[in-house]
């Protein structure tokens, strides 16, 4: 069975209604809080992909977070393991850190709705096409300045990327949400000591009214991440053998 690790750094950022999307294709997950326990995934053989939640911090806020550096270490051990990688928000910044981007933390409430609209490099790029054209919300805490050799798959209506893949094609990087959905936003408005957006109202407002569309986004990015990234491809794990101990003889 596809088994994926998930990474989640909130409590209320989960990944919502990608969950059922992964369920209906028989693909198993373990939830990796690494907010509580800063467990992460001892090894990537283990699993099929890796996905990279949001969350309400920067990946330069490595002094109050020190569990961001290991996340970059654990990026690259799945990416040494041609394991495919889905970071959204939070974890799209932190992929394009490890590519080498230039971060910044402004602004640190970057949230917003915009129409997602492919790239001349996108033109021929699955997920691209699934969203160009589309309403997308775009929440990340800073962004990122990706270097000149990888060129943007979506952008959003001020030309500024909110998806690109690394040059060897193993990764996608989202900083539009799918997995977002009214409830979820409910639940970061009641996070104890969660610092949230000032036009949050105005988000939960625009999400309520295009909810429906946003489903079908979802759906489309399904599609196209499976095609992508080869998600429905189960990779080769290491074998688990259960140990068969003889009972001691009697004397």
């Amino acid at each position: 069975m596809k088994h994926f690790a998930v990474v989640q750094h909130s409590y209320s950022e989960f990944l919502g209604i990608i969950e059922s999307q992964l369920e209906k294709r028989d693909i198993g997950f373990s939830y990796f809080r690494v907010f509580l326990s800063q467990e992460l995934p001892s090894s990537a053989l283990t699993f099929d992909a890796l996905f990279l939640l949001g969350g309400p911090m920067s990946p330069m806020e490595q002094d109050k977070y020190p569990w961001l550096e290991q996340e970059l270490q654990t990026i690259g051990a799945f990416r040494k393991a041609g394991r495919p990688i889905v970071g959204l928000g939070l974890g799209a910044l932190l992929i394009a850190q490890y590519e080498g981007a230039e971060l910044s933390l402004e602004p640190y409430h970057n949230a917003y709705f915009t129409t997602a609209h492919a790239t001349a490099a996108g033109r021929d790029d699955p997920l691209a096409r699934a969203v160009d054209g589309r309403q997308v919300m775009v929440w990340s805490a800073g962004t990122a300045k990706l270097p000149e050799s990888i060129q943007p798959l979506v952008v959003d209506d001020e030309g500024r990327w909110i998806a690109f893949r690394p040059k060897d094609g193993g990764a996608m990087a989202m900083l539009f949400r799918p997995e977002m959905k009214p409830g979820l936003i409910e639940d970061i408005l009641m996070e104890e000591d969660r610092e949230t957006p000032d036009n949050i109202g105005e988000l939960l407002a625009q999400a309520r009214e295009l909810w429906p569309e946003m489903q079908k986004t979802t759906d489309r990015v399904l599609v196209a991440l499976v095609q992508e990234l080869s998600l429905m491809s189960e990779k080769r794990k290491p074998r688990v053998f259960a140990l068969n101990v003889a009972p001691a003889e009697k004397s």
